[in-house]
């Protein structure tokens, strides 16, 4: 065959280029299958060591996830390594050149850098795991994925925010130990105080039986005196997690409580309870 004065021979393209497709094929083919092998059973390992060490749930999740990232980037470079062997291009050369182009952007790449040192130490410290929730970054919600580079937060919203790790210069986590249950609630002026509080302690034996509760709930009396109502508080200690679904039947008994007793709540207290509440 004669393309613009050039002889080619069909033959020998054809020689050249079937054993080629089918090594590439069956090298795709391969990875096609291990890899999915391979994720089960790094997911099977660290959830069997994690019954054997007793590590908690949230724990293995994140150790799960960090893993099998580190599988996918590891199988990634075989692939990448396997197929420029099977092209026959070498790989010296590119690892030289690598090296100067790596040290030309060397200083471009120090927040990479920043992030898996810092990342690093976060997993080592175990700051923050998958399902806690936390403050951190500026941001605040449940924590979804633990990297070397980068941390997911989902905020309560919905919103997923990828937060490099080197941002991440302090934590507030949220769901370590018992949780408080604060509830404060405004009475009129012309209350009876003391009568108000006598309501608040029979909501709280109610609440005592309950066992999402891990200690009280009290009510500790006058919390403030503000310009269209007296605060009262009521405090208790609850399950990691549930201290909104507590705060919120509290309110809600609360209410109920007063209004059988004749005890007003002054209506700009109710809407900043509303807006306070999660």
């Amino acid at each position: 065959m004669n393309i613009a004065g050039i002889d080619f021979d069909l033959t020998e393209i054809a020689s050249f280029l079937i054993p080629l497709a089918l090594k590439v094929g069956i090298l795709a083919l391969a990875f096609f299958i291990l890899v999915p092998i391979g994720k089960k059973l790094v997911k099977k390992t660290i959830q069997r060591a994690g019954k054997n060490e007793k590590i908690s749930p949230s724990r293995v999740k994140t150790l799960e996830k960090l893993l099998l990232n580190l599988f996918s980037y590891t199988m990634i470079f075989l692939f990448i390594v396997m197929l420029f062997a099977i092209l026959e291009i070498p790989i010296g050369p590119l690892l030289a050149g690598a090296g100067i182009v790596g040290l030309a952007i060397g200083f471009g790449a120090q927040g990479i850098v920043s992030d898996v040192v810092t990342g690093f130490f976060i997993l080592l410290e175990r700051q923050l795991e998958i399902d806690d929730y936390v403050t951190a970054g500026g941001f605040d919600g449940i924590v979804e994925e633990v990297g070397l580079r980068t941390t997911k937060i989902r905020s309560f919203d919905g919103t997923l925010n990828f937060v490099p790790n080197r941002h991440i210069e302090g934590v507030a986590n949220h769901s370590r130990g018992n949780m408080r249950a604060l509830v404060d609630i405004g009475i009129s002026y012309d209350v009876n105080i003391d009568e108000a509080i006598a309501v608040l302690e029979k909501v709280c034996v109610e609440f005592e039986s309950d066992e999402r509760f891990k200690e009280g709930p009290n009510a500790i009396g006058v919390q403030s005196i503000n310009s269209s109502d007296i605060a009262l508080r009521v405090v208790g200690q609850t399950e990691n997690g549930l201290q909104w679904e507590c705060e919120r039947d509290m309110r809600k008994r609360i209410k109920e409580s007063f209004d059988r007793a004749g005890i007003d709540i002054p209506y700009e207290h109710q809407v900043i309870v509303l807006k306070q509440d999660k």
